[in-house]
């Protein structure tokens, strides 16, 4: 099993390597990435399904077939729908955003790319992205991948998360450091 750098650490970590593994193997990476990437927009889109992942009030049974419906529906390929019906098995749905994000991280680094953790205020539009990406890769010199999400009380701005590294360009950390500094 290949040192993932701390990635292995957390349960979510462990789900994700292994999801990993199985798709390199099968050499399906993209596909199974694709599958996930789906998920993740369900799971953004739909509060019926981020309910069946969250609520500890569904029983396990319900849970697995309710997944491999869901599974079916999104068109999902086999590894992934395999792999979400293991979680729904081990009642670990609630650790799937977690594990999208290593698994996302763990692709990125098997094909030599770095991911950028993005939150902004307001969805991005494909040509957003795109010039995000390109003054990220002006910036750290590697292809950059960006994991997307929004939080309205940003107000305006990004929050970018490049390992360590945090970018806050948001409105509302601008404000409050505009206050703090009026306070004297």
């Amino acid at each position: 099993m290949e040192n993932s750098g701390g990635i292995q650490a957390s349960l979510s970590g462990r789900y994700a390597t292994a999801l990993f593994e199985l798709a390199r193997d099968a050499k399906s990476i993209d596909t199974v990435e694709a599958s996930l990437a789906t998920v993740r927009q369900a799971l953004d889109e739909s509060a019926d399904f981020k309910a069946l992942t969250t609520s500890p009030l569904i029983a396990r049974g319900a849970a697995v077939k309710a997944i491999e419906a869901v599974a079916g529906v999104l068109k999902l390929d086999a590894t992934t729908a395999k792999f979400l019906g293991v979680l729904a098995e081990n009642r670990r749905l609630a650790q799937l955003p977690a594990i999208i994000r290593a698994f996302r991280e763990l692709t990125a680094r098997h094909r030599g790319e770095i991911t950028a953790e993005v939150v902004s205020a307001h969805p991005l539009d494909a040509a957003q992205v795109d010039a995000l990406k390109q003054q990220l890769h002006a910036r750290t010199g590697r292809k950059v991948t960006v994991d997307l999400s929004v939080d309205p009380s940003l107000l305006g701005g990004l929050v970018v998360k490049i390992g360590s590294q945090m970018i806050d360009s948001s409105i509302k950390t601008r404000l409050n450091s505009l206050a703090h500094a009026m306070k004297g």
